[in-house]
């Protein structure tokens, strides 16, 4: 498996590199307040009233096939006052045909008080009702073992503009499997949680839109009850996006 993560990274990048004719950027800023920081079904702020998570990605089209997406995102935590984690993210994506879209990345991982470390992700995702997407991800620095971690996910928008102009709602599911993804997420195999996310983000114009949030997470195993350690978690928050 791993062999082939790096084989296909191999094929992106080539595609990435290819001559365009024409290359065409967009941009946009996000500033996010949330509860706590939820990641796999662990809140890793528990000791905080708060989280402030800003971000901001840069995006080339028409870059070989596909699109090429710079993305920088940052966890400031309440309780020690301190931003305790940036990830920078590169990600090429491009569809294969009519109904299949693929996606490969590596996400750096800038961590207080542990070692920073890399992920590398592959995406398959189905271009028809509710957009099923396969993740895979590994963990090539810390990871020992298979070191493979899964998500499967499902969604739709829906567009509420006959309620109010620039009104949508965005609702999701998501299931994971871990795969002895022992640095990040636990050493055993098995199903790891489910996430159910619901979103409305108001378009105030071409600019600048304002986000709610939240998504319940539960664990789907034993496994991730006793060795993950993860419990049942609630997330709230609000988010305002500026695109440019």
């Amino acid at each position: 498996m791993k062999k082939l993560m790096i084989a296909l990274i191999a094929v992106l990048v080539m595609g990435a590199a290819a001559p365009a004719l024409a290359v065409e950027a967009s941009a946009d800023a996000y500033l996010g307040i949330y509860n706590m920081y939820l990641w796999r079904g662990f809140d890793l702020s528990h000791d905080s009233d708060f989280v402030v998570q800003p971000g901001m990605d840069v995006s080339m089209n028409d870059v070989g096939p596909g699109s090429l997406t710079f993305s920088y995102w940052s966890n400031y935590d309440e309780n020690t006052g301190e931003m305790n984690e940036t990830d920078v993210t590169v990600d090429y994506s491009f569809d294969l045909g009519e109904y299949v879209s693929l996606g490969l990345g590596n996400i750096f991982y800038a961590l207080d008080g542990i070692d920073d470390t890399n992920e590398l992700y592959l995406s398959v995702g189905v271009n028809v009702l509710l957009n099923p997407t396969l993740n895979l991800y590994w963990d090539y620095d810390e990871a020992k073992d298979d070191g493979l971690f899964f998500t499967f996910s499902i969604g739709h928008d829906f567009d509420l503009a006959s309620l109010t102009e620039g009104l949508s709602l965005s609702l999701g599911a998501l299931a994971s499997y871990n795969d002895h993804s022992d640095y990040a997420v636990g050493d055993y195999s098995g199903f790891h949680n489910a996430e159910f996310s619901a979103g409305l983000d108001y378009a105030i114009n071409d600019q600048f839109s304002i986000g709610l949030a939240n998504t319940f997470s539960t664990p789907l195993s034993n496994d991730a009850e006793d060795i993950a350690d993860i419990d049942d978690e609630f997330l709230i928050g609000a988010s305002l996006t500026f695109a440019f």
